[in-house]
């Protein structure tokens, strides 16, 4: 029978892939929220079904069960204090993380980035509950694309 490694062991081992940094938001009943995607990958082309992983504990995880959407967020290079205030590494905390970017909105009202490399604004189709995570699924209603290079997450740090 095959061991599984710790979650430290794991962490390093999905560290190996360099990703996009995406914060993913919604707006609540208190307000905005958003936290550092760790996961935020398409499911399918047809229908265009996003999904992101929710950590049960994730206090945004009430923004997106009431709003009823998600946003995903690709943070453009140089943005660093942004990925780092979302992803709870920062001073500021709740809505008051959104003082640290310029927000809009698309379709379904979640916080857009303006300055985003990109954003999949997504209404909420299923959510899924294994292992202290949620798996949201979102249909893709609309987005929008810029033209800066993105922010890089690899072995821990950025690029």
């Amino acid at each position: 029978m095959d061991s599984e490694i710790d979650a430290k062991t794991f962490w390093k081992a999905i560290g190996c892939r360099a990703i996009g940094v995406a914060i993913v938001t919604a707006k609540g009943a208190d307000g905005p929220a958003g936290f550092l995607a760790l996961s935020a990958t398409h499911l399918s082309a047809s229908p265009p079904i996003m999904l992101v992983s929710i950590g049960l504990t994730t206090s945004a995880l009430g923004a997106v069960r009431h709003g009823n959407h998600f946003a995903i967020n690709y943070v453009p290079k140089g943005r660093d204090d942004l990925a780092k205030e979302f992803g709870g590494g920062g001073a500021l905390k709740g809505a008051d993380r959104f003082k640290a970017g310029d927000w809009s909105e698309l379709k379904t009202g979640a916080p857009t980035l303006v300055d985003a490399v990109g954003v999949i604004d997504c209404r909420l189709e299923e959510m899924i509950e294994r292992h202290g995570t949620v798996i949201a699924l979102g249909r893709v209603v609309s987005y929008s694309a810029g033209t800066k290079e993105p922010l890089i997450s690899f072995r821990g740090g950025y690029i």
